[in-house]
Parts: C-alpha cells; structure tokens; sequence
C-alpha cells in the first residue's frame, strides 16, 4: 500500500497522482522499479556553461521557430525541450554529446523565447500546456521528422509527456525530468497543505497585476532568484546566467508566462481549438513509449515523488536519481547523465 504524505504532494503533479492512485493506493509492478532506481553521480563543473547558438529557423504552426541543429541529416533524431526561466542553453553540453554519437539533435526555443516569434499579431499568447505540445508537432511536422526520442525538463518536461501520450507514434522514447507532469485545470484549482502551496508563491505572484509588472521589470532579477532557489548547489556564474537571461528579452516572454501560471490556476481562459486535447489530458493519460524519468537529488523546485507517477509509464521503464547536489535545471548541471539517459532510452525503442 502506498505511503501517501500529502505534505509532499506539489500543485504540478497533483493532477496526475489523482488519477494514478486508486482507492487502495496500489500502483504495482512500475512501483517497484521506481523504487529500485538507478543512480548515477554527475557532478556540476565548467563545462555546463557550453554555449548552444540557435543557427535555424522555420515556420511552424503560430510560429517561426528559432532552433539549434546539430550532427548528421540523416541521423536518429532527438528534440530536446527546455524549461522556465531557462533556454537552449540548459543542452549546451548535451547536444553535442548526443550528435557525436550520430543523432540529429533539435533545440528549439519554446514560443515567448529567443528568437521564436509569433507569425500574427493577432494570435493569441497562449502558455497553455496544449498549445506548447501543438507547437512541439508542428516543428516536427515542419522539419519532416516523423518520429523523434523527446527529452525536457520543467515545461519542456511537460511538453514531451504530452506528446507521448497523446501522439506516441511521433515519440520513439521519452526522457522527462520530474516524471509525469500532465495536469489540468481542475487540479490546479484544488487547495493542498499550506507547505505544498508555499512552493508555489510565484504562481500566486503571477496571478496578480503586480505580479505581471514586476516580472516585466525586474525579469532577470526574478530569473536569477529562481535558479538559485531550484538549484540551491549548482554555482552558475553571471556568463553562463546572462546568456540565458537574453533568450527572456522575447517581446512575449512576459504575456505567455504569465498566461501560463493563471491559466494553470484556472485564472485565464485558454483558446477553443484546445479545449479536446486538454479533455484528454484531464484524464490522466498514459504513457506508452519507452520511458526514462529523472530527479535530481537537490532540486529545490516543486516536484512529485517518482513512486506517484511510476504507474504512469506502461512501457519498459526507469526512474534515475542523480546525485551530487544536482538541482532542478538537470540536463545543464548534469549534462553526462542527461544524454546517457537520451542515448539509453534511444536504445530501448
């Protein structure tokens, strides 16, 4: 029977352990092996300040996408999806350790980043976590890339489990730092312990006018002070953190975070065209491509337990703890670790 402490539960994955435990709490064989995890010792050095230079960009869907392209054509690909407040240079170290092993690695900037615009004024600056993953395809789409292995952490994390899950024959295999991380509206609407809901204090931060103005004037400040609440060990130096910081000088960087976080909260409406993907991803989908979940064994952000989401993942399967002090922004502070994951879960498909 599973130890339930709902002290521990976050708002992030409070969706998908709803669905996941049943009454009695049982989550079977996937418990077991999330619980006999792998772990793996990566410890953060200078090289997680290698530079990733967005050298492409081609229209996709809302949006002209600004991306990083590396190793053969013709190589297996891999997309790599980055979080908040972070950017393609959380892979600056993994990319080209995955295309020196032959793979074809694409890094875009998620919309409201870098050098990824909008085609119309007119759309709506939507973060919702549909409209993301719809971005997600038609990059692929636009690229000609049927089927790719998709790694991410935090949104991009998100993102890659939707695509899984909801298109798994676009995912060959699945790397998601912080497991399963599909919500809904209706889970963010619902209260948790007053300590699960003080992690949250940007969120609530962003719900408010003021919130919204002083993340557009201080955003580096705030960026700075999440890094180093979510990754309390890893020492960035200003180089490495200022070249990050410049991809959240997007002219809509503030307006799709900001919708994001509300729209989470049930605070923003998101857009009709999304409204039967989102049914879908309310009902907690599974997983039904090979899987490798990742945790860092000092992130300091909300994150689940891999024992609630464990169940999840129906395919072969693997939950890695990494230690040595490695934080929320895993694939930049772990890079090693990362792509072994990447090229691993690549071998399993």
């Amino acid at each position: 029977m599973l130890n339930f402490v709902p002290a521990n539960l976050t708002r992030r994955s409070f969706g998908g352990v709803a669905l996941a435990i049943t009454a009695a709490g049982v989550l079977g064989e996937k418990m077991a092996e999330a619980s006999q995890a792998t772990t793996r010792v990566d410890v953060p050095t200078a090289a997680t300040g290698a530079i990733l230079e967005a050298n492409k960009s081609i229209e996709a869907g809302d949006l002209l996408v600004s991306y990083a392209d590396l190793g053969p054509a013709t190589g297996s690909p891999v997309l790599l999806l980055h979080g908040w407040p972070y950017d393609i240079n959380s892979f600056g170290r993994v990319a080209p350790l995955l295309a020196d092993r032959g793979h074809r690695v694409i890094v875009p900037f998620l919309r409201g980043y870098g050098g990824t615009r909008f085609l119309s004024g007119r759309t709506k600056r939507n973060g919702q976590q549909a409209a993301i993953a719809i971005d997600t395809i038609k990059l692929m789409d636009a690229l000609g890339i049927r089927e790719a292995t998709i790694a991410g952490f935090d949104w991009g994390a998100r993102t890659a489990d939707i695509v899984a899950a909801l298109w798994p024959e676009r995912c060959r295999a699945l790397v998601s730092v912080s497991g399963y991380l599909i919500g809904s509206q209706n889970a963010g609407r619902m209260p948790l312990p007053p300590s699960a809901e003080l992690q949250w204090w940007y969120q609530f931060y962003f719900a408010t006018d003021r919130g919204r103005e002083g993340y557009e004037k201080y955003t580096n400040n705030f960026a700075k002070l999440i890094w180093q609440l979510a990754s309390p060990n890893w020492k960035f130096d200003d180089e490495t953190f200022s070249r990050s910081a410049a991809a959240l000088g997007n002219p809509d960087h503030v307006a799709i975070v900001v919708h994001n976080y509300r729209w989470r909260l049930g605070l923003a409406e998101g857009e009709k065209r999304f409204d039967e993907l989102e049914d879908k991803l309310a009902a907690g989908p599974e997983i039904h491509v090979p899987t490798i979940t990742m945790e860092g064994d000092a992130n300091g952000a909300p994150h689940p337990d891999p024992k609630t989401y464990a169940d999840k993942f129906k395919s072969k399967y693997e939950h890695r703890q990494i230690t040595g002090g490695i934080g929320h922004n895993l694939p930049q502070e772990a890079p090693e670790s990362f792509a072994s994951a990447v090229i691993d879960v690549d071998g399993w498909a």
